[in-house]
């Protein structure tokens, strides 16, 4: 199953595709430990997600601590000794969240537990919907801004009445509380209000401001990633929306638990700003040169920052490459995990390229030499035809 998981991120696949191939691949089944090929399906689609609740974070973090250990090339141990960290958003698997969104889905949620329980709907509201959806259309334009907002309002109210009435029939002692709770609480936010609520079903989510603009913001949660000079993954670790300086601790605490060392030399970018030490690692950023500093110095830490922005492609190649293009896990047990299997995988794919290159040098150098004998052929030939 642990094969499965780490096929299922190193080859960006889902579930049921992931199930599918090891039946088709035989280089996936001798992954998974078979010596025989089985034309048939491991197990269910839904194992894999039973079996990350069952090994939790602790087993993930086995995993991540043996896709590093594979990765140990380097003997003297000197590149240990310097680390660089960055922070990124892990988007979460919802759309992109509006109150008008979000009030349609409470009257749906409510219509399918009345139905469910049994109560008594005195009206579904499809068809004023349908019209009120025509009004929000075009919002941007002056003419029917006015429109489209009596329209948001109008559904609003909508909203709170099956929730009311939902609230007054199963009584306090409901199994249907906390989503009620849930749904007064987008009904009640405003645009300043705080901890608000973007998904129905990922509650947790947080807003986080990217500033590009194309996306200027992406909804989620924050992660920590680590990396050694080398580019192994070292640590990674998901946060809530902490400031950069305060996630140094923790994931410093989770690289010394995956590798059993610590790092003398931290190197991050200006979101670490006012963070200088951190137990005994010390913590660099890009700054201005101290005038007292000699040019070498200068040089050493100019080296050290180019060295630094190394870690961005690597960011952008673990989110692109080993987890979709959102986290699709549930929940803040969800987002621990995604990231620590996406960082696993990363150090997997890194270790066979290692492994391969010798192979495909020898190939290559094989195609060289039987080329070359090629060439060399050709021009004998073409000699002995200039010669006749």
């Amino acid at each position: 199953m642990c094969g499965l998981l780490i096929l299922k991120h190193l080859s960006n696949l889902s579930d049921e595709s992931v199930v599918e191939h090891r039946s088709e691949n035989a280089y996936y089944q001798y992954f998974c430990g078979e010596h025989e090929f089985v034309p048939s399906f491991p197990c269910n689609a839904s194992e894999p997600v039973h079996f990350l609740k069952r090994i939790g974070k602790k087993g993930i973090e086995l995993i991540l601590a043996e896709s590093i250990r594979i990765n140990d090339d380097d003997p003297s141990g000197k590149g240990d000794k310097t680390a660089f960290i960055d922070t990124t958003v892990q988007e979460k698997n919802i759309t992109y969240p509006t109150d008008a969104g979000l009030h349609r889905k409470i009257i749906k949620q409510c219509l399918q537990i009345s139905h469910k329980e049994g109560l008594e709907v005195r009206q579904s509201y499809s068809r004023t919907l349908k019209a009120l959806a025509l009004d929000q259309r075009f919002r941007t334009h002056p003419r029917n801004r006015k429109k489209a907002l009596r329209a948001d309002r109008k559904i609003k109210t909508i909203a709170g009445r099956p929730v009311r009435r939902l609230e007054r029939n199963p009584g306090e002692n409901s199994m249907y509380c906390s989503p009620i709770n849930l749904f007064y609480r987008v009904l009640s936010q405003k645009k300043n209000s705080k901890d608000k609520i973007y998904s129905l079903h990922e509650p947790e989510v947080l807003c986080i401001s990217k500033g590009k603009e194309h996306k200027k913001y992406e909804f989620g949660n924050k992660a920590s990633i680590i990396t050694s000079m080398r580019g192994v993954i070292l640590g990674a670790l998901s946060f809530r929306n902490e400031y950069d300086g305060h996630t140094i601790d923790r994931a410093l605490e989770q690289g010394r638990a995956m590798t059993g060392k610590t790092p003398v030399l931290l190197a991050g970018d200006r979101g670490y700003r006012g963070e200088k030490q951190s137990g005994d690692t010390q913590i660099e950023i890009p700054s201005i040169p101290k005038a007292k500093d000699s040019r070498y110095q200068r040089q050493k830490k100019r080296k050290l920052f180019r060295k630094r922005a190394g870690i961005e492609p690597r960011i952008g190649h673990l989110k692109s490459d080993h987890w979709p293009r959102c986290n699709f896990y549930k929940g803040l047990h969800g987002d621990a995990i995604n990231i620590m299997l996406a960082a696993a995988a990363f150090n997997f794919k890194r270790a066979i390229r290692l492994l391969w290159w010798p192979v495909q040098k020898l190939l290559l150098g094989m195609e060289m030499k039987e080329s070359d004998w090629k060439r060399r052929v050709i021009q004998s030939e073409g000699i002995g035809m200039r010669t006749f």
